[in-house]
């Protein structure tokens, strides 16, 4: 047996000794993998009051209700189970054990999948508990992919995640700067992605949930993390399905004008692309990416700032992700994972010189080749907004790479994958956010004429970013 197994059993029989914690086990898709831990365990009866497994679609329906998109591995039907299980646990033993008991209820609704398989093995998991006899309940919701070749090593890692899972809110809740370690204790690297954390309850609300999933991306558990225009944290396999997607990565540190007039003839200059590609009209969904490059300094995340910048974003209206991407391609894989559909990368001219700087692709055996065909094709397009400065204004049309290179950039050029949507005549000045941000280091007024209105007032309401 091995060391994460055996530890895995004593937190099951740690739980099952504690004679006040009783609830209900619903497992959907992936067996009883969770509760199977419990009765290994031994003494199982004082702890599980119900285990259920509704494979058939018609009694999982009959049970839960109909999703009204037809599918059972999503947030709604995992709501709903712990909803239906945990208010029927509550309404049948309260009169019993109601004063001596906390009651909960874990749920997960998981589609696994063997390696070749088109299938994503991934899921929904998420615990409803008491943290006082009588008292209000919580919630901690996660959303999972597992990473094994095998469906059997799929369903053993659900297992130790959902044993953890009950470990941290049964026992951990007041460290929360040690909840996802606790979490993932006893899985292995590359095991699972864990990109979506929800924290719900008067029990839990010392949990900050944008840096609870900050966390997941900076410890590499999770590839990226997208927040809503309300600060909520987003699927990002949900938020895109259907829609075509306009990307615009910077600091946005703070996000100035430049930046909403990028993404506006970004927007204006879609359309017509989504249409020609597709063949109709799509939902365009604009999103502001922000990488953990940007957000690091010396291996550490100022929370703070991070904090301003995902705020002033969203309120804008905006959706925010922040990835671990490095490299567009790697980004761009991502998103193809979950969205077949037309989408486009905007930039400044000046990130073309990046863009076509050899030594990135250096980990790549095409090198430099390879990344940009894996960037570039029939679906995805790098729209480029022009930097204009006093003296100098750069284009898509006015870059020239290195010599042995210009083939290569007259290729995409050609074949309209790396596009102008603005001409200089159109645009101002390319206002940088470290530029504003050495004004509002200085106290130099001029920076809340170079933010949007809604941003300045955020800044100063709140005296983000070291204003003083």
């Amino acid at each position: 047996m091995s060391d994460s197994m055996e530890n895995t059993l004593s937190k099951a029989r740690r739980i099952n000794q504690d004679i006040s914690r009783y609830g209900v086990f619903a497992e959907i898709g992936a067996g009883q993998e969770v509760a199977r831990h419990f009765f290994q365990a031994g003494k199982a009866s004082q702890t599980i009051a119900k285990t259920i497994s509704a494979y058939d679609m018609i009694v999982s329906d009959d049970i839960y209700g109909r999703e009204k998109n037809g599918r059972y591995v999503c947030e709604p039907r995992l709501n709903k189970m712990l909803t239906h299980e945990y208010d029927l646990l509550v309404d049948r033993l309260s009169p019993t054990r109601g004063p001596q008991s906390r009651f909960f209820a874990i749920a997960n609704t998981v589609a696994t999948a063997s390696s070749g398989s088109n299938k994503q093995s991934h899921g929904w998991m998420g615990v409803r508990f008491q943290n006082e006899p009588g008292g209000p309940s919580n919630d901690i919701v996660l959303h999972v992919r597992m990473l094994d070749r095998h469906r059997l090593q799929q369903q053993e890692a659900l297992g130790i995640l959902g044993v953890n899972l009950l470990n941290c809110a049964f026992y951990h809740l007041p460290q929360a700067e040690d909840f996802i370690t606790r979490l993932v204790d006893g899985l292995k690297d590359d095991q699972i992605v864990i990109d979506v954390i929800k924290f719900t309850g008067p029990d839990v609300k010392h949990f900050d949930v944008r840096l609870m999933n900050l966390e997941l991306v900076h410890r590499g558990l999770a590839e990226a993390i997208l927040f809503s225009p309300q600060n909520e944290i987003l699927n990002v396999s949900d938020a895109v399905y259907g829609k075509s997607l306009l990307i615009q990565r910077g600091t946005f540190r703070p996000v100035t004008v430049t930046h909403l007039d990028v993404l506006q003839k970004g927007l204006q200059q879609i359309k017509g692309d989504v249409l020609k590609s597709e063949g109709k009209d799509l939902e365009v969904l604009p999103i502001m990416e922000l990488t953990m490059h940007n957000l690091t300094a010396d291996g550490h995340v100022n929370e703070k700032d991070f904090l301003a910048r995902v705020e002033t974003l969203t309120s804008q209206g905006l959706h925010v992700l922040i990835s671990n991407f490095f490299l567009f391609y790697g980004l761009k894989r991502f998103i193809r994972r979950y969205n077949s559909h037309f989408m486009a990368l905007v930039v400044g001219a000046s990130h073309l010189n990046k863009l076509f700087t050899e030594e990135h692709y250096k980990d790549l055996d095409g090198g430099l080749l390879e990344g940009l065909g894996k960037l570039l094709e029939q679906k995805t397009k790098l729209y480029i907004y022009p930097h204009k400065t006093p003296n100098l204004c750069l284009t898509a049309k006015s870059f020239f790479p290195s010599p042995h290179l210009r083939h290569v950039y007259a290729h995409f050029i050609e074949n309209q994958q790396i596009v102008d949507i603005s001409g200089c005549d159109e645009t101002g000045e390319y206002l940088h956010s470290i530029d504003v941000m050495k004004m509002i280091e200085k106290g130099d007024p001029q920076w809340e004429q170079l933010v949007p209105p809604g941003v300045r007032d955020l800044i100063k309401s709140q005296k983000l970013f070291g204003l003083k």
